[in-house]
């Protein structure tokens, strides 16, 4: 398995984590699904979204990644992680940025996938990409509130 967000996706993500006050180095980034399904499209290879089946079959591997870490913030990036943490009735345009208690974390939330906001046409992406801001800077006052439910710095959960 490659490296999480390493792409033009990962520089964006980078990029809002720092706008945050997000220090990359505290936060543990994973895939929920641990492959990676493409089309290729002349020298571009296209990120292909996982079956329902192929996101619960990596479900054990996800839950056993995170009760290793103990996080203390779960964050879901995208519709995909969402689904693979929530369930797959989970809606992430109706919850999204809403805290909620889990089995795997005392807290855990969603935001859209840095993807989205490059896909997003040109004249919403500049907005979209602020509220992927604003989502990350809400979760670094709530890693950083009195009522931590750990002493260890935050921890997102990237899994796309």
């Amino acid at each position: 398995m490659g490296r999480p967000f390493v792409g033009p996706s990962g520089r964006l993500f980078d990029r809002a984590l720092e706008e945050a006050g997000i220090d990359r180095s505290v936060v543990y980034v994973t895939n929920a699904v641990k492959h990676f399904k493409f089309e290729e499209r002349g020298k571009r290879r296209i990120h292909k979204k996982p079956s329902a089946s192929e996101i619960k079959a990596c479900r054990p591997w996800l839950e056993a990644e995170l009760a290793a870490i103990e996080p203390e913030i779960i964050v879901c990036l995208g519709a995909t992680a969402a689904q693979s943490v929530f369930g797959p009735d989970y809606r992430l345009t109706k919850e999204r940025g809403l805290f909620v208690k889990h089995p795997w974390a005392p807290r855990a939330t969603s935001t859209v996938h840095p993807s989205a906001i490059l896909r997003a046409p040109n004249e919403q992406r500049h907005l979209e990409y602020e509220r992927f801001v604003e989502d990350l800077k809400k979760i670094g006052r709530t890693a950083t509130s009195p009522h931590r439910a750990h002493a260890h710095s935050a921890r997102l959960q990237n899994v796309p």
